[in-house]
């Protein structure tokens, strides 16, 4: 698919690899709807680019990706905006660290992990569906293709560490999910790839002691830093041209293989 002149929404746009995707889609020549819970955050992304990349660029649409109401009216908003989306790149997303049992020896509250499941998976399953029933009455491209769909897992799906059962399972079910939602949207020419990154300098990251960030960085094989979103940007956008990659997982992390703490 050719990025330029493309409508794409971006979750999560507001901040980190979602900014950086966003960014880097307009930059390629896409219409970007930057989505994101956080809605000033999207209103900064998205006059940033309407002042690099020129006006009517980007449109900053607030959004709840877990309440279909919300989600929907962000989306038809985007579309009002820019025009009906082909490519949905789904980056929102939230991380925990709770042990199965505290040191009080009390359970984890099973709260915390519905929460994350309802962000990460569910979250991202219900921006699909709907971009999906949408990009699915859009006429075909060449190769008979519509739309193309990004999930962002993380190596956690592969080697998650102490404490992140939740986490690991939501990325988990992305994993699992994407080759059988690429078979499933073949037929309406809809392609689906996951992004499954390691450690990189987002501003939740950033928020760690210079210490812990230079100790986490020395854990890579190569290159021995912290990944750039920039970097996972330019993969996605990769994605969204090679026509060929459909129902595939791709880690992006250095060689890096996660110790259990």
């Amino acid at each position: 698919m050719n990025i330029q002149g493309t409508s794409a929404l971006v979750t999560g746009g507001g901040s980190g690899l979602g900014e950086a995707t966003a960014r880097e889609l307009a930059r390629l020549g896409a219409r970007v709807a930057v989505l994101d819970l956080n809605g000033a955050h999207a209103e900064k992304v998205a006059a940033d680019i309407n002042a690099a990349q020129g006006a009517g660029t980007a449109f900053a649409v607030q959004c709840d990706i877990t309440q279909t109401d919300s989600l929907q009216a962000a989306l038809d908003a985007a579309a009002q905006a820019l025009g009906p989306a082909r490519i949905l790149m789904n980056i929102a997303g939230i991380g925990s660290a709770k042990r199965v049992v505290g040191r009080d020896g009390s359970p984890a509250p099973l709260e915390d992990f519905s929460k994350v499941i309802n962000v990460n998976l569910l979250g991202t399953y219900n921006a699909s569906r709907l971009f999906a029933a949408a990009c699915a009455r859009l006429e075909p491209l060449e190769d008979g293709e519509r739309g193309v769909i990004l999930f962002t897992a993380s190596v956690a799906a592969f080697d998650g560490q102490v404490g992140q059962q939740a986490y690991s399972a939501s990325k988990g079910g992305l994993v699992s999910m994407t080759l059988p939602m690429a078979r499933d949207l073949a037929q309406s020419g809809i392609r689906v790839c996951t992004i499954a990154p390691g450690l990189f300098s987002t501003p939740l990251m950033q928020t760690l002691p210079e210490a812990v960030q230079v100790s986490l960085a020395a854990s890579i094989p190569f290159p021995q830093r912290l990944g750039k979103p920039e970097e996972f940007a330019r993969l996605a956008a990769h994605i969204v041209t090679n026509v060929h990659l459909n129902g595939e997982v791709i880690r992006l992390d250095g060689a890096l293989r996660m110790a259990p703490r």
